[in-house]
C-alpha cells in the first residue's frame, strides 16, 4: 500500500534508519447517535476505510520525535518527562497524551520517533485525532508487550487510554465514541456502543445487497471541538443532569420526556435535554431497523437526527444543512449532519448507483451558493487498529 510505505519513507528520511513496523487505525463515521457519548447514552458508529498510518521505532532517549507528511514545520520533539495538559500544542499533542498516559498506567515508555501519513481527511468530524491516537497505542502495544489488541477487553481498555489522552492532555472534551469505533469496529459492521457501560455489539451494516451505499461529505467548513462550543454543550448536559437528579441524561425516562423539561429553567436546556433523550430512542430504534433490512426506516431516523441536531442542539451550520437537503432532494433516502458538528462532515444514504449523481449534486449547490468545494466520497465499514508491517 502506498499510504503505508509513504510512512516508512518518511521516517527513514526524518530518522535516518528504519521503522520498528507499521500500525494503522481508521476514522470513524457516526451512522446516528449524536452527542450522546458523554451523556451516558449510545451510539452507532462505523470504522472508516480511510486510515491513519504510524511508521514507530521504541529509542532510549526519553523523548517523543514526530514527524507528518500533513504537517508543516518538520519533527515536533518533545521531553516525555515534560508532557503536560497543553504541551506540546497542535497535532502532537494527540501522541504525547497517548505516551504521558501509558506512563500514568506505569508502562514505561523509553522514548520513541514516529512518522505519520494518513487518508483521514483532518477537520471533517472524522475522527482524525482517534485515529491518530489510536495508531499509536496500537504500536506501543505490541512494542511494549501490552497486549490490548487480541480481544474486544483488551482494545476497550486502549480506547479508553486514548479518549484520556484526548480529553487530558489535548485539551478535547470528548467522549469514548470516537476512540471506540477506532479500537472496536469491525468489517461491515457497525458498533452499538453502550456509553454508560462501555459494552458493544457488532451490527451487521448490509447495505450493498439493498443496493445502497453510505455517501460521506466533508463540507471542507471550519470544523475544532477546542473552541468552547462543544465544551459549552457538554457543560449544559451536565447541568441539566445535576438539576434532574440524575448521574447522566440517559437515565431520563423517554416517555416522561415532558414532565422533565417542565423542571429545567429555561428553553436551551430544555432543547438541549430534549435531543439528548430522542436520539438515544432513535439509536435503538435504528439498530433494530438495520437488523430487519429497513433502510427506509433508518432513512426517516437520519432526517429526524440531523432536524433535532439543527434545532434542539445547534451544531449544524449552512454547510451541513445544504448537504442534507440536497442529498433528500435528488433522492437520498435519508441524510444528517454527523460528528461534533459546527461543520465537519454529513451522510446520506443513497441508491449506489447514484451515488456520484448526488455528489455532483451537492458539490454544484455548493458552487451555487459561492461556499468551498466540498468531497463526497462513498465508504463502507472497515477493520479497526491494528499493525500493517
Amino acid at each position: 500500500m502506498a499510504i503505508v510505505d509513504a510512512a516508512a519513507s518518511l521516517f527513514a528520511s526524518a530518522f535516518g534508519d528504519g521503522p520498528d513496523g507499521v500500525w494503522s487505525a481508521p476514522g470513524r463515521v457516526n451512522l446516528i447517535g449524536e452527542h450522546t457519548d458523554y451523556n451516558g447514552g449510545l451510539a452507532l458508529p462505523i470504522a472508516l476505510p480511510q486510515r491513519t498510518y504510524a511508521a514507530v521505532r521504541l529509542r532510549d532517549h526519553g523523548r517523543l520525535r514526530a514527524v507528518s507528511t500533513s504537517a508543516r514545520g518538520g519533527i515536533v520533539e518533545v521531553a516525555l518527562d515534560d508532557i503536560e495538559p497543553g504541551r506540546p500544542q497542535g497535532w502532537a499533542a494527540y501522541l504525547a497524551g497517548v505516551c504521558w498516559v501509558l506512563r500514568q498506567e506505569g508502562y514505561a515508555v523509553p522514548g520513541l520517533d514516529i512518522a505519520i501519513a494518513s487518508d483521514v481527511p483532518v477537520g471533517a468530524g472524522l475522527s482524525s485525532s482517534a485515529a491518530l491516537e489510536c495508531a499509536l497505542v496500537a504500536a506501543l502495544s505490541d512494542l511494549l508487550g501490552l497486549d490490548v489488541l487480541a480481544d474486544d477487553a483488551g482494545r476497550a481498555r486502549a480506547a479508553g487510554w486514548c479518549q484520556r489522552a484526548e480529553n487530558e492532555i489535548a485539551g478535547a472534551p470528548t467522549g469514548g465514541m470516537d476512540q471506540a469505533a477506532s479500537m472496536r469496529a469491525t468489517a461491515d459492521h457497525a458498533i452499538l456502543l453502550d456509553c454508560r457501560s462501555g459494552a458493544v455489539e457488532q451490527v451487521p451494516v448490509d447495505l450493498s445487497s439493498h443496493g445502497l451505499t453510505l455517501l460521506v461529505v466533508d463540507t471542507r467548513a471550519e470544523h475544532a471541538l477546542v473552541d468552547g462550543q462543544y465544551a459549552a454543550r457538554r457543560a449544559a448536559c451536565e447541568d441539566a443532569a445535576s438539576l434532574l437528579g440524575v448521574e447522566t441524561l440517559r437515565e431520563v425516562d423517554p416517555t416522561d420526556l415532558d414532565a422533565a423539561l417542565d423542571r429545567l429553567p429555561d428553553d436551551v436546556s430544555r432543547a438541549r435535554v430534549r435531543h439528548v433523550v430522542t436520539e438515544i430512542e432513535r439509536v435503538r430504534t435504528c439498530v433494530e431497523a438495520l437488523r430487519r433490512g429497513d433502510f427506509d426506516e433508518v432513512g426517516r431516523l437520519f432526517v429526524a437526527s440531523h432536524t433535532s441536531l439543527r434545532d434542539d442542539y445547534e451544531v449544524s451550520c449552512r454547510e451541513l444543512d445544504l448537504v442534507v437537503d440536497t442529498a433528500l432532494h435528488f433522492g437520498a433516502l435519508g441524510a444528517r449532519m454527523t460528528g461534533g458538528g459546527f461543520g465537519g462532515s454529513a451522510i446520506a444514504l443513497v441508491p449506489a448507483d447514484q451515488a456520484e449523481s448526488i455528489g455532483g449534486r451537492i458539490e454544484a449547490a455548493f458552487g451555487a451558493e459561492g461556499l468551498t468545494a466540498p468531497q463526497p466520497f462513498a465508504v463502507t465499514a472497515g477493520p479497526p487498529a491494528g499493525r500493517d508491517r
